[in-house]
């Protein structure tokens, strides 16, 4: 991506958490209205609608996402589509919209993320659809046994101690309390990570992020709009997506390749390296994949994400502040929106007006994961 093409030039969130009282259509018209006011645009100026959601139709029995958005919204005719890509849905969603102003076809383009998932009482088993349902559901492998899996790998071969798995929730629990819109408002301990139920061994509750209601949106313009309808554009230096097998037996599960790839993708585009990131949003649905992608992504070097953690180098005061605003893990995961939530929270960063949990920098990196890493979608914006 070379030069100022894309930017983001709006931005808005709902709560998340458990949201009995709203549905899925209230919610993503809560982000996208949030986002328009943003921006301070007029709605007739959006030129299309992209929607991330993995599952409506099992979470909630409703499909065809992308209409009901236009026609709640009071935008029809203009195009509106749902894109899926299970727990990377937002992130997909998000690099479509940035395609289609790249190919000349919009210049103004609203993308939100949604998830409606309390209302199930199978939501393990409807995530579980992400994997592969030959070999891995059919088993009756759930996202967390898979996750369980490549935590056990990664501690045998490099040594990644349960400690480090344990900061990984602990900090990132402390960095929601200053996050208004988090699920999880709750300081934790190390002692009671392990206390915690344990769901697969080595991962205990407290090391999964939890099952959430909500939305979020961004207004994406093209450099000529976005000069139109504000100073302070957020630019959009890079969107890569890979994919990897869908089974985690037929890959190392000590590594991500998906992750690297697109990674290295990213970072071609926008013509920088890890060190030039000031800030990351990652996908930390278990604290193992936050230590992965920290090695994935060239943060750390292979085994040595957990030491990274450990030394408080990914604190908000660290060399490499990682999800400042809580992640998943304290944020919760409302499994379509999460991807626009990352980049919800790294612009506000990046504007200068995240409040007590800002912190400094020009570069931030979103990563996005679909499955246990079969889809990923890495995004850099700068300032």
């Amino acid at each position: 991506m070379n030069g100022d093409k894309v930017a983001v030039i709006g931005i808005g969130t709902t709560p998340f958490g458990e949201l009995w009282e709203r549905s899925l259509p209230d919610l993503f018209l809560e982000a996208g209205v949030k986002a328009i006011e943003d921006a301070g645009i007029p709605g007739e100026e959006v030129d299309e609608i992209y929607g991330g959601s993995m599952s409506t139709g099992l979470f909630i029995q409703q499909e065809h996402l992308g209409a009901l958005v236009a026609d709640r919204a009071g935008l029809t005719p203009i195009p509106s589509t749902r894109i899926e890509a299970a727990c990377a849905s937002g992130g997909a969603a998000l690099r479509q919209g940035i395609l289609s102003i790249l190919a000349g076809e919009s210049e103004i383009v609203v993308v939100g993320g949604v998830e409606k998932m309390t209302d199930t009482q199978n939501a393990a088993g409807i995530l579980a659809t992400a994997s592969d349902a030959e070999w891995e559901s059919a088993a009756g492998a759930t996202f967390t046994a898979l996750n369980a899996l490549m935590a056990r790998a990664h501690m045998h071969r490099y040594g990644t101690t349960r400690g480090q798995l344990s900061q990984v929730a602990v900090q990132n629990h402390r960095n929601a309390l200053d996050n208004p819109h988090a699920h999880l408002h709750r300081a934790i301990t190390p002692e009671e990570v392990l206390e915690s139920p344990r769901v697969a061994d080595p991962l205990h509750m407290l090391d999964c992020a939890p099952v959430s209601d909500g939305a979020a949106a961004v207004v994406l313009a093209s450099a000529e709009a976005a000069r139109r309808y504000t100073d302070t554009p957020v630019w959009v230096a890079a969107s890569a997506q890979a994919s990897d097998t869908l089974a985690l037996h037929d890959r190392d599960p000590t590594r991500m390749a998906a992750t690297v790839e697109a990674g290295k993708r990213a970072y071609a585009q926008a013509g920088l390296g890890p060190r030039d990131i000031r800030f990351a949003e990652l996908h930390d649905a278990f604290t193992i994949t936050e230590i992965l992608s920290l090695e994935d992504l060239g943060f750390a070097p292979k085994g040595q994400g957990g030491r990274l953690v450990e030394d408080g180098l990914t604190e908000r005061g660290g060399m490499l502040p990682v999800n400042p605003g809580g992640g998943l893990k304290g944020c919760g995961h409302p499994v379509g929106a999460t991807g626009l939530r990352q980049v919800v929270e790294a612009a506000r960063h990046l504007r200068g007006d995240a409040g007590r949990r800002q912190v400094p920098g020009e570069t931030a990196l979103t990563q996005n994961i679909g499955g246990s890493g079969a889809t990923v979608v890495v995004t850099i914006l700068r300032r």
